[in-house]
């Protein structure tokens, strides 16, 4: 009897032995020698059962944002939002099954990263581009949030109506120079020549006469508004 219970006792504790623990997470902190006043980085590990989500990612690349954004995106399950400008406001439906493109800009949303940006290209019956800024703040901002470029998602056949929002891919010839994903446009008409070229993930569902009234604006030749049209601030809707 003795021996039996030994047994149990040592098959109890093999068995907590091989529960799964959470991985930790490499992370490098800058740390300063108190000899020499020289800053050096130190890889230190992390139980990432402690961290939030954005503390286990941000800030994010082209190799773990995909990961980020399909957890994003099972959290963060809102598809609503509004940009506020000073000539009204626009709202906003994301599809919800271009997931990646929906959750990135909810996450974008939500940490500010469009407010005091401005919509800096306006082609009239074309598109209005936003999202833009070269204001210290925001990109001190963005910084923290990574450098990151999304992959194009067309399988869907959303067609670029006007209104759509839509956002440049991440495959395009020098794809860090033209696309951004802080950045999007809106379409003023229909332009089905964009269509899988582009990622449409949205559209407008109230304040395309906004949209219009940005694309009536005076701009350059260069397409950049002679008066500065900033977004105020996004919001996400309930």
């Amino acid at each position: 009897m003795r021996l039996l219970l030994i047994f149990c006792m040592l098959l109890i504790f093999n068995c907590e032995d091989k529960q799964t623990k959470p991985k930790p997470v490499e992370k490098k902190v800058i740390t300063t020698d108190t000899i020499t006043p020289k800053a050096e980085e130190k890889i230190v590990k992390i139980d990432s059962s402690k961290l939030t989500l954005e503390e286990r990612y941000l800030p994010l690349n082209d190799d773990n944002a995909m990961d980020f954004f399909a957890e994003y995106g099972k959290i963060n399950k809102e598809n609503k939002v509004r940009i506020y400008t000073r000539y009204g406001n626009i709202e906003l439906e994301l599809f919800n099954n271009v997931q990646y493109h929906r959750a990135n800009f909810i996450f974008l949303t939500k940490n500010k990263a469009f407010d005091g940006t401005q919509f800096h290209r306006v082609v009239k019956n074309f598109v209005i581009q936003g999202g833009s800024s070269d204001e210290p703040e925001v990109l001190q901002k963005r910084k923290k949030m990574g450098r990151y470029l999304l992959p194009p998602d067309v399988r869907h056949g959303y067609k670029h109506k006007r209104g759509v929002i839509s956002i440049p891919s991440g495959e395009i010839k020098n794809a860090y120079k033209l696309a951004s994903p802080f950045e999007f446009f809106i379409t003023q008409s229909n332009q089905f020549h964009l269509d899988g070229e582009y990622t449409a993930f949205g559209r407008v569902i109230k304040g395309m006469d906004v949209v219009d009234k940005i694309a009536e604006q005076e701009v350059d030749g260069g397409h950049w508004p002679r008066h500065n049209i900033y977004i105020d601030k996004v919001i996400v809707l309930k």
